[in-house]
Parts: structure tokens; sequence; C-alpha cells
């Protein structure tokens, strides 16, 4: 069944599948149905794995709903409720059509992914000829962890610059009539990331309103209609689900005003107009009150204080995700990207100001040599070092000098006596050993045959040894079986070794029996393959005696 963290969408029962009445579950990311009385799942599809859904055409007696998978498979169901058969089946086609596309792209990466590692890695191309094309594994089983262990090398070394964001994103976006005294936006993803990145209000509404309540078309439309999108206006009498959003930016733009500028060297109240200067004995004191001002005031200063409040949103966006990654402990940075660390941990912001001022990193001289990350592909060559030494007596210099020197003393007083030194027979036996063909000549004799066998069979034989290895690796990998989805893996890769076998390497060694050598060249193979039933067997044996 669904396991606790997967979330389940929409349950719909009185659901036949073949005949069978049962439960449909459309989950996060699949979705399963069930026959009544049992607690598992006889059908499980993930939505990566559906191509498109048809139903049965208006009228038809039966209301079904049909998936089509990219295998060419398909899997249909009935939805048998009386009353609610044909809402319940409407209901599963609108939510599969927002499900859908997102895990097509999801797919059309993986695909992507594939063939990119299968383009690049000629030994992993031949591979998945031996294995999958010839249908001695699934492709399920082959790609089983080989994506993931190419994602998590990919991300050592490639790391994609986060795009900034331009302060006149909503300026570009223009919309265009449509011929029915209509507006039309077109809204690209990066358009979209730019607002819920800047306005976190806008993304937050989203979350709680798509795709439960409103479509993501009907989203954008309310999005463009609202005051929310339209502030410069002076009339706000229109309530929309955009009303909070801006009273949060409201009460954020006054947090801002209130905390000011921690810039020491900048000073924005030398920016104000003024008509006369300080010392005419004139004070301009600005008027507090609102009746004062005309309609046009209020829609300029609305304007200004819009202009103000984007610039800072925007900047405080391109601040967030740095702050986030650096320090996820830490407060959210100001809008002038100053930090809230105590003057403990760093020095006070006015003495770091006039540094940066100063100071410039290209004509700082190099104090310390410069270090290369160590970007290991393949770490047991990295892992593989030198052989320990063994434990044992040495002898010193001094001992060294002494055994020259008694061996010199003996030497001089040595006579050969060479009609003694071997018996007849002892020297026919070591010529007969060391003759073409004899016992100590067999190393020879292996080196005429590497000499004889082609290049072709043997790269046909590396072939078979990757295949062999990987289809070992698999099954060496379950080992020790304490899970029954283990259980059922080590029963398959055992069949998978054994038409590996049949179907692959029992044709190569009497294609070279037969044409070349009568040497087992896959004795060795055959070893490993044996191992693998031996350990199979036992596993087996062990388990039988459990269940008696």
């Amino acid at each position: 069944m669904a396991s606790l963290s997967e979330e389940v969408l929409l349950v719909v029962k009185k659901v036949r599948q073949r005949k069978q009445d049962g439960t449909l579950y459309l989950m996060a990311e699949r979705i399963a149905w069930g026959p009544e009385g049992k607690d598992r799942f006889t059908v499980s599809h993930s939505y990566a794995d559906i191509r498109c859904q048809k139903i049965s055409p208006d009228g038809k007696a039966k209301i079904q709903l049909q998936l089509v998978l990219h295998t060419g498979e398909s899997s249909t169901f009935h939805f048998s409720n009386e009353s609610s058969a044909l809402k319940d089946r409407d209901a599963a086609k609108e939510l599969l059509q927002q499900l859908l596309p997102r895990f097509k792209k999801k797919a059309n990466k993986e695909l992507e992914e594939k063939n990119r590692m299968l383009q690049e890695d000629p030994v992993l191309f031949q591979l998945y000829k031996d294995l999958v094309v010839s249908q001695v594994i699934s492709a399920e089983e082959f790609w089983a962890n080989r994506l993931s262990m190419n994602n998590t090398d990919q991300s050592l070394f490639n790391h994609k610059q986060e795009v900034g964001i331009s302060a006149a994103f909503l300026a570009d976006i223009r919309p265009q009539t449509d011929g029915c005294n209509g507006l039309r936006y077109n809204l690209t993803a990066d358009i979209i990331e730019s607002i819920f990145r800047t306005y976190p209000a806008v993304k937050e509404k989203y979350g709680e309103n798509v795709p439960h309540n409103l479509t993501e078309k009907e989203f954008w439309t309310r999005f463009f209609q609202s005051h929310y999108f339209h502030r410069d206006r002076i009339n706000t009498g229109t309530q929309d689900i955009f009303s909070e959003c801006a009273k949060q930016d409201e009460k954020g733009l006054k947090s801002m005003v209130v905390q000011g500028v921690k810039n020491p060297l900048v000073d924005l109240l030398s920016l104000e107009d003024k008509t006369l200067d300080e010392g005419y004995g004139v004070s301009m004191t600005p008027s507090t009150s609102n009746s004062n001002k005309t309609v046009k005031e209020n829609s300029n200063s609305a304007i200004i204080k819009r202009f103000n409040h984007h610039s800072a949103m925007v900047l405080a966006a391109g601040s967030r995700k740095g702050d986030a990654t650096t320090d996820q402990t830490s407060e959210t940075s100001s809008t002038d990207g100053n930090s809230r660390d105590s003057d403990f941990f760093q020095p006070p912001i006015k003495k770091v100001r006039l540094q940066e001022a100063i100071e410039y990193e290209d004509l700082q001289r190099e104090n310390g040599s410069k270090t290369v990350a160590l970007n290991l592909k393949k770490s047991d060559r990295y892992a593989h070092g030198p052989v320990p030494l063994q434990s044992q007596q040495y002898a010193t210099s001094q001992d060294i000098i002494n055994s020259v020197n008694c061996i010199r003393h003996e030497m001089t007083n040595y006579k050969p006596n060479l009609t003694q030194a071997v018996s007849s027979s002892t020297a026919s036996s070591a010529i007969a050993a060391l003759s073409p063909g004899g016992v100590l000549m067999q190393a020879g004799a292996q080196q005429a045959i590497n000499q004889m066998v082609p290049t072709e069979i043997q790269g046909e034989l590396k072939h078979l040894y990757t295949a062999a290895g990987e289809l070992l690796r698999h099954f060496w990998s379950c080992f020790p079986v304490n899970t029954p989805f283990l259980e059922e893996k080590v029963v398959k890769m055992r069949s998978n070794l054994e038409r590996f076998q049949m179907t692959k390497l029992c044709p190569f060694q009497e294609k070279v029996q037969r044409q070349y050598l009568s040497t087992n060249l896959t004795g060795h193979l055959e070893e490993m393959l044996q191992m693998a039933y031996n350990k199979f067997h036992a596993w087996q044996t062990r388990r039988m005696l459990r269940k008696t």
C-alpha cells in the first residue's frame, strides 16, 4: 500500500479493474488501484511512465478511464458508482491533466540524461546493448542507481549560476490585444520565477489557490486585474485575493523606512530638494496633513512609493538566496545588503565600508598559494595505494657488511667441482622442463595463444567480462537478504545470470573452441558465475530450513 510519507490527493471508491471491484488512489507521484479487502496495490503506475489518458465517449454505458504507458501497455478503470460515476471520472481526469505535464518534463529530462550518458561512454553503450537490448535484464534494472550516481558526480563540479532579477521585468510584460476588447499576457517561466522571487506573498497565494481553488490561467488573470498589480490607482475599493499582499508590502515598506540605510557613507537626506539652503532664516517644515494634497500629488506619491518598494524587493530577492546558502541560522539581510550580526563577530560597518572604498582585490598581493579542489570521478583508483609492509626483522647495515666480508672470504678458498654438482638425471629433467612444450614453458605457450586470438575476439571477451561484472554487482548487492524486496531481486538476478550464461557465454565459448582454440577462455567467467550460484543455493537452503 502507500507508504507513510506518500501524499494521497484523491481517493475514488467503487472502481473496477478487470471485472474486480476496488479503490483508485491518486498520489503525489503515482496512481494505484487496490482490490477490496486487500492491503496491497495490484496496479501501480508512476506519472512519468504514463504517456496519455483516454476517456470513454459520452453516452456510452460504461464510464471508463484508460491510461496508456510509454511501453504501449494500458490499464482501464471502470467507474461503477451509479450515483457519481461521471463526477468521479471527471475529477480523476482533471487531476491527471494537472499532474501528467509536470512529470512529463521530468521524464524527458531523464531520457536526455540517459542518451547523453550512452553517447559519452562507449563502454556503457556496449553494456546496454549486451544486457538490455538482448533482454537479459530490464531497462529499469540497468539504470537503477546509475542516474543518481551520475547526478551526484555532476553536482560536484557543475554549479548552475544564479541569474539575477531585472528591475524592469514587470515592464517587459507587454499585453497584446486579442481582438475582442481583451488583453493577453504572455508569461514565461523566467518571468513567473522573477515574480515569485521578488514578491513572496504572491508565491504564497499561488500555493494556497492553485490548483485547489483556481487554475493557473485564472490565477494570473486575477493577478493582472487586481489592485495589487495596478497599485498606482487611487481607488482601492475592489477586494480580491491579493488585498492581503498589498497590506503586507505596506508593513514591509514602513519597516524599511524605520530601519533606514545602515551604510554610514550614504546620506539620503542630501538628495532632498530645497529651495533655500541652510542659514537664510527660513525653515521649510513639511505639512503632515493630507487634506491639502491634490489627487495628482497622491497619484505621484503612490507611483514613487511603488517604485521604491519594487527596487527594494528586487535587491532583497538578490541577497535572499545568498544569505540562505551561507548561513541558515542567521537573520535575513536588510534591503541594502548589510548583515545584522553583532560587532563581536564583524568589524564596525563604517570601517568595512571604508575598506571597500579604498582597497581593491585586483591590486592585492597574493599571500598564499592557490589550491585546486580534488575532484575524484573514480575514487577506487585514488583509494588503491601501496601494499603495507609486513612486520618482519630487518638487517642493519653492519650485518650486511659482515655478510659481504664472510662471502668474500669463502670465495677466496672456493674450488669448483662441476662433475659432482648435478646428477645426470636431474640435468636431463631440467633440460626437458625448459624445452618448448615443457612444464616450465607453459607461459610461452600461453603467450602464443594470446597472439593467436584476434583482437575482435579479445574485445568481445572484454564486453562479456563487463556485462558479467554488472550482473554480479547487482546480485552480490542483495546480500544480506533481509527484506522482501531483496528476496525478489536476488531470485530475479539469479535467473538473469542463467539467461546471460545461456544466451551470451555459451555461444561465445562454442564459437572460440570451434574456430580458433581448444583452450577454455571463459573458465574464469564460469567460476565467477558458479560462485554466485553456490551462494544462492546456500541462501535458499537456509531459507527453507527457517521456514520448516
